[in-house]
């Protein structure tokens, strides 16, 4: 089992390394105060630096295990790091730096690591060799404003990156065999699977939001625990952070000491709390259809029924603070095995927030826009919803 862990970690790191690739033209990027190893200025217990910065550790997996900074080293430009969909934060470059760099040679992406410009990405660099490599949060739940170019901007924490493809990087792995690199490959961008690593389905969900998660207690899709639960969970089975995670449900029981992640999950969180839901771009909702949607979520349509507002889920109104309302498979019509390899077996009802920004739908991304969405439940409850109808309601969906 470890050593699946271990594999799957290293996804996330190769993931970082693509966002090296932003690599584009001669742009001027601001310069920003820095810490003597290069990390942008801020403070270290902070949620937001351990969201951005902080590695939990988990060099030893990365580094030791996955030997993921040899293939940084020997074969990752910045060029083919885009391609994987990783970003790069301008404000962590000097100015022209990317026009004065050759953006084919890996050693450019060495110095971009150790720079800290790899969103989610954090190494060390000695004598301009690469000689560890870590993951953070930021590598799946943050992206960039794309200000300066395509993958190159400001952080934008909380969104999720659609566009990495971790199975892809995970893949680049020495350590793999031609069957394990065959699973990863099959991922797809935006997907990861935080289970395969744990019981050996290969099943990735869509990497989802971390942002709007006040008054949503239990933010996963199968609502296994509060938000803190889950990141405790990710640090550790799966960043492969030195630190402790038990639960018998999933039979896993790992105790590590000295715990580097406990102690930092309530900074965290107050951090992800303060993370605002982006609202929708100026001009893109039909605003008199949206207002139409609105009466038929909370009417006949029935959404509202289980989206409840003002977060659109019910999940917080369980018999208690720390048990949950969920769903069994059968009573939203998606598919079950997701849900089976969970410590609940069954689903949450998502949250609905800025639903704009991170297609595709539903926990497996079967659902690749919003009229999918609202045809799969007008089918599956026999709403018989008119196509002007199924318009309002899209209208709606784009306006929360």
């Amino acid at each position: 089992m470890l050593q699946r862990i271990a594999l799957i970690r290293f996804n996330r790191l190769s993931t970082l390394l693509a966002a090296l690739a932003v690599a584009v033209m001669a742009l001027a990027l601001p310069s920003t105060p820095a810490f003597s190893d290069g990390r942008p200025g801020g403070n270290k217990h902070s949620g937001q630096f351990i969201f951005r910065f902080d590695t939990f550790g988990d060099e030893a997996l990365w580094t030791d295990t996955l030997r993921l900074h040899e293939v940084i080293q020997s074969s990752v430009s910045p060029r083919t790091a885009l391609l994987v969909g990783l970003k790069v934060d301008a404000a962590a470059l000097p100015p022209n730096f990317l026009a004065r760099s050759d953006l084919d040679d890996p050693a450019t992406t060495v110095e971009l690591i150790r720079r800290n410009a790899v969103v989610g990405l954090v190494g060390k660099v000695e004598d301009g060799r690469l000689t560890s490599v870590g993951t953070t949060c930021a590598i799946c739940h943050s992206t960039v404003d794309n200000s300066v170019a395509p993958g190159i901007g400001e952080r934008l924490d909380g969104w999720p990156n659609l566009d990495l493809n971790p199975g892809v990087i995970i893949a680049l792995s020495p350590v793999l065999t031609a069957s394990q690199k065959a699973v990863y490959n099959s991922w797809g961008a935006g997907r990861y699977d935080p289970r395969f690593n744990i019981d050996g389905i290969n099943g990735p969900v869509v990497i989802p939001p971390a942002y709007g998660l006040r008054d949503v207690p239990f933010e996963t899709f199968s609502g296994d625990g509060k938000i803190s639960y889950w990141n405790n969970y990710v640090a550790v089975t799966q960043m492969g952070g030195h630190g402790s995670f038990s639960d018998p449900r999933l039979g896993i029981d790992i105790v590590q000491t000295p715990d580097l992640v406990v102690p930092k999950l309530p900074a965290l969180l107050a951090y992800q709390l303060s993370l605002p839901v982006p609202p929708p771009p100026t001009g893109s909702v039909n605003q008199a259809a949206a207002q139409r949607g609105q009466a038929l979520f909370n009417g006949p349509a029935r959404c509202g029924t289980c989206h409840t507002p003002p977060t659109y889920t019910d999940v917080q109104n369980g018999p208690n603070a720390d048990t949950p309302l969920l769903h069994e498979p059968a009573e939203t019509g998606l598919d079950p095995v997701y849900a089976q390899r969970s410590a609940t077996q069954k689903y949450r009802t998502t949250p609905l927030r800025a639903l704009w920004q991170h297609p595709p739908y539903f926990h497996d991304g079967s659902a690749a826009t919003l009229l999918d969405v609202v045809n799969h439940y007008d089918t599956h409850f026999a709403l018989g919803l008119s196509p002007a109808e199924k318009f309002d309601l899209v209208e709606f969906l784009k306006s929360l």
